[in-house]
């Protein structure tokens, strides 16, 4: 695999962890908990493996990749990274807490921690795969 083709690797990635959470959600509002577990453990290693995948990227090849778009589409590009980057960094202690408690069967802690963090992670795949778009594609 070249190293440039990296960025489209990690849009799937985004787009597979987005489809885990998603199904997962769906999982536990069925009562479906293997399931659910099954498919978090997925979106887990999707974005583990985003992350590793995003890292290796940025620490070979040199250089920002700059948004050349203009007018309105600038402006939404710019808008969605700053919500993504911060949102993507504050995600990552919380699904280990999440993770922790769900180990430890400490229901109430886990829910308390993804009935707001399953959102923002979904949010943070999904604007992965915009951001994506956005740079290479459109």
């Amino acid at each position: 695999m070249d190293i440039h083709s990296l960025p489209t690797l990690n849009a799937c990635l985004n787009a597979t962890a987005f489809i885990f959470l998603c199904s997962g959600w769906l999982a536990i509002k069925n009562n479906k908990k293997k399931l659910h577990r099954t498919l978090m453990i997925g979106a887990l290693i999707a974005s583990g493996l985003f992350l590793s995948s995003y890292l290796t990227y940025h620490a070979l090849v040199p250089g920002v990749t700059r948004y050349t778009g203009q007018g309105i589409a600038r402006i939404i590009y710019f808008t969605i990274l700053l919500t993504h980057t911060p949102l993507a960094t504050i995600i990552v202690p919380f699904c280990a807490m999440a993770v922790y408690h769900a180990i430890k069967k400490n229901w109430t802690k886990h829910t308390q921690i993804t009935r707001w963090l399953m959102p923002i992670w979904m949010y943070v795949s999904v604007t992965g795969v915009l951001i994506y778009l956005m740079l290479y594609i459109l």
